[in-house]
């Protein structure tokens, strides 16, 4: 019986190519999409699910306030992880760890020669203990967690970094030789693991032991103490079965003030956050640099959601649409004795055949669609259908759900027509109900409505981008290249760097900083200002500069002079917004004032207009600008104009790199432009803004398939009425003109639907940002507008087709 359904539904389907192939497409763009999706979302949801107990993981992370301003990180004081073990009830395991998060240099030794292998920039390094080992599931392939990390200079490898740094040797060969870093710290291997096999954001490949930052060559500038917090620092502790999360972080929070005084105005408490939460918030460094937004996830599931739905209900306006096609079938099927119960799994029949086709032909586009959106599709996301995985689950579920979605509705409407009145020639007796008409109408309202919203919503980010972009930031950003030089190198270096930098032509101005104005991260402190007797303080930012750096980056001073050349901070520079938090509401005021920052008290020297020190998602904030030489590690080079064929800048970098190359012979050269530095601040809303703009055609696409279907459906069922208008003289003109004010109706109506919907998501939107455009009524104008366009392109054809039919067809017809 099943087989004689299928048989059925693929010669009515091959009959049929043309709708077979619009539904076959519809669906399989929202299958495709709903696939790229599962795979995303599954991937970032996938993160560390596997630990051994993790409901009862947590990591210890700080909140902080500073003048009234909230501050989060995952950084905890040297004392804590010793004083959480011994002082804290509830707890199983602690296990505290530090990263290595420079971009380490790391030398091998090859044989017993003096030949070395350089690794440059080397990551995913930490420091360990064997309670490590314990919070994690590693498989031991050499060693043992209980000697291999227990003396200072000891090392473990990871399986895969054993091939990068010793290719050929096996786990047992490796044990014993050295991994020298920096030149001069060589550490033994003693061990090496499994790399986790699953998802995971502790995605280290090299584990020194613990013990080697006691020792000079490694010891941390934040110490062991309770006043400094340094962010390689973490802690994470596992509670004991019965533990209440929320007694444990209220211990921990007290223990800390036991310990330390805190400023006035400053306030810290201590959270536990579940391992859970480590992927998805981005309020706390993530060591594995990769932070997922649970909203953005939820987001994309709606949009998988909303593109399977359009796919559903072109099938559903396609199949109705074409009923009348299948009445005299349905008649005599009925009339042979027939049931609805066979007529609807008849009917299934097909739709699952579609909806299988559509399925094979996104699996078999999803190397494509990957590539397509390489630019936010992570790493380690790969698509194997043939590994078992929930993947093949994900489509066997998908296919059963789309097809009883798209499929049942037409089938209980084509399997409830009477065979008498369709053997009569009155097909419509069912489909031509007003209820049956307006919930047809209703599918292609909510088409477009999706349409525009997304129509709005890519325009909104679009123009959000640009103004992020154009906007006067307060500091010139462009021609300016930033060159960073190793904290490891001698000052003497940059000097000499320095003055072979300015022998080169194509250099305008050069400066020396430890960032540019605007940076991802900055140094923050405490800045007080003590007048009689009252102490006002800011926790501001701060940035070093010589004096050639408001020069370069045409910061303006308002008040006071530039800073002097010094190799220690003997004065400072504040922004305007630090003047007002410290009290100066005339900034001429503030100069040769003495502020208190770093325990050392120094003149302000003057006041800079306020610029943006990072993206405009967050508010301009207090900023001290002060020279110190130490800190000084990145040259700011500002070009001469380029000439027209862009050689200029070409040649000047060229000489750059050469320059650098004789000074830091053992140092990769990479620099960046500011202005692509600014860029990539906006790189999540850039992505967003892609996927909307692929959304937004694909939901386009999709709906003017179902408005096609809705114009089929239309001049088929008023043929013989527009037979009679050309007989009794209607132009054509005219009944086209009669055609489309039906079609644009649906268009209008979800233009009137869609508008106060965008503007409540854009809005929303919007408020992640300090700094934003406006929501200008032009917006909803062009969106009303290229909808009405892009329905009148669809059902024109259509339209005219039917206006231009022979009438005398059409009455013999109808």
């Amino acid at each position: 019986m099943f087989l004689h359904y299928f048989k059925t539904a693929w010669r009515n389907l091959a009959k049929n190519k043309t709708v077979s192939l619009i539904n076959i497409t519809g669906l399989s763009i929202g299958i495709s999409a709903a696939l790229v999706i599962f795979l995303l979302v599954q991937y970032d949801f996938s993160f560390d699910k596997f630990e051994k107990d993790s409901d009862r993981i947590y990591r210890v992370v700080a909140d902080y306030t500073f003048a009234g301003t909230p501050f989060h990180s995952s950084a905890i004081p040297g004392a804590m992880p010793a004083a959480v073990k011994n002082e804290i009830s509830g707890i199983e395991g602690v296990v505290p760890f530090r990263t290595w998060n420079d971009d380490v240099k790391i030398t091998v030794p090859v044989k017993s020669s003096n030949d070395l292998i350089v690794f440059k920039k080397q990551k995913n390094i930490v420091f360990a203990d064997e309670n490590y080992f314990k919070l994690l599931s590693y498989k031991w392939l050499q060693g043992s967690p209980q000697t291999a990390l227990q003396s200072p200079y000891q090392t473990v490898l990871t399986e895969s970094g054993l091939k990068e740094y010793f290719p050929g040797l096996t786990p047992e060969q490796a044990t014993g030789k050295e991994l020298i870093f920096y030149d001069s710290i060589r550490t033994t291997i003693m061990g090496v693991v499994r790399d986790l096999p699953y998802n995971t954001d502790f995605s280290f490949k090299i584990f020194i032991s613990r013990a080697s930052i006691e020792m000079p060559a490694l010891k941390p500038d934040d110490g062991d103490g309770w006043g400094s917090a340094s962010p390689s620092s973490q802690l994470f502790i596992k509670l004991s079965p019965n533990a209440n999360p929320a007694a444990v972080q209220q211990e921990i929070s007290k223990l800390y003030r036991r310990n330390f005084t805190e400023n006035p105005g400053t306030t810290t408490s201590f959270r536990l956050q579940p391992l859970a939460d480590l992927h998805f918030n981005a309020d706390y460094e993530n060591f594995n640099k990769r932070i997922a937004h649970k909203s953005t996830l939820y987001g994309l599931l709606a949009i998988a959601a909303f593109l399977l739905l359009l796919g559903c209900i072109n099938f559903i306006n396609l199949t109705t649409a074409r009923a009348s096609q299948r009445a005299k079938e349905i008649g005599v099927r009925k009339t042979l004795g027939g049931s609805k119960k066979q007529l609807v799994f008849q009917f299934l029949s097909e739709t699952f055949l579609l909806t299988l086709a559509a399925t094979i032909i996104s699996v078999l586009l999803m190397p494509v669609i990957l590539q397509l959106f390489s630019g936010f599709i992570p790493e380690g996301l790969h698509f194997d259908l043939i590994q078992p995985s929930d993947i093949s689950l994900f489509l066997a579920v998908l296919v059963v759900i789309v097809s009883v979605a798209a499929g049942l509705y037409p089938a209980f409407i084509l399997s409830s027509y009477k065979p008498v009145s369709v053997l009569n020639g009155n097909p419509n007796i069912t489909t031509g109900k007003p209820g049956i008409i307006l919930l047809r109408k209703s599918f292609t309202i909510s088409q477009f409505v999706i349409a525009q919203v997304f129509i709005i919503a890519t325009i909104v980010v679009a123009k959000q981008i640009n103004y992020s972009l154009t906007q006067d930031l307060g500091f010139r950003k462009d021609a300016i290249i930033n060159l960073a030089t190793s904290f490891k190198e001698p000052a003497a270096s940059r000097f000499v760097l320095m003055n072979k930098l300015k022998a080169i032509p194509g250099i305008k101005m050069i400066s020396l900083s430890n960032n540019p104005p605007t940076s991802v991260s900055d140094r923050g402190n405490i800045i007080k200002y003590i007048s009689n007797k009252t102490e006002t303080e800011a926790h501001a930012q701060v940035k070093f500069g010589d004096t050639n750096y408001l020069k370069l980056y045409q910061l303006k001073l308002l008040a006071g002079s530039n800073l002097p050349y010094s190799d220690t901070i003997k004065s400072v520079i504040i922004n305007e917004t630090c003047a007002r938090a410290l009290g100066f509401q005339d900034l001429q005021q503030a100069i040769a004032k003495y502020v208190e920052i770093d325990k050392k008290k120094v003149p302000i020297a003057g006041v800079v207009h306020d610029f943006h020190q990072k993206s405009f998602h967050e508010p301009i904030a207090p900023l001290v600008i002060s020279s110190k030489d130490g800190d000084q590690l990145m040259f700011n080079i500002l070009l001469q104009p380029l000439d027209a064929d862009g050689s200029l800048w070409r040649n000047t970098i060229n000489q750059i790199k050469s320059a650098y190359a004789e000074v830091y012979p053992n140092e990769d050269f990479e620099y960046n432009f500011l202005d692509n530095r600014i860029a990539r601040y906006y790189l999540s809303e850039q992505n967003l803004f892609q996927l909307l703009m692929w959304a937004t055609a694909l939901t386009i696409l999709i709906s003017c398939l179902g408005l096609f279907a809705l114009a089929v459906y239309s001049s088929l069922q008023r043929t013989k009425e527009i037979g009679i208008r050309k007989i009794i003289g209607a132009s054509v003109l005219q009944i086209v003109s009669l055609l489309v004010k039906d079609f644009l109706q649906p268009v209008i109506t979800a233009f009137i639907i869609a508008t106060p919907i965008a503007w409540w998501a854009a809005n929303g939107w919007l408020q992640n940002f300090a700094y934003k455009t406006t929501l200008s009524w032009w917006i909803f104008v062009v969106t009303g507008v290229s909808a009405i366009l892009i329905a009148l392109i669809t059902i024109s054809f259509q339209s005219v087709k039917a206006a231009m039919a022979n009438p005398v067809n059409s009455l013999k017809t109808a």
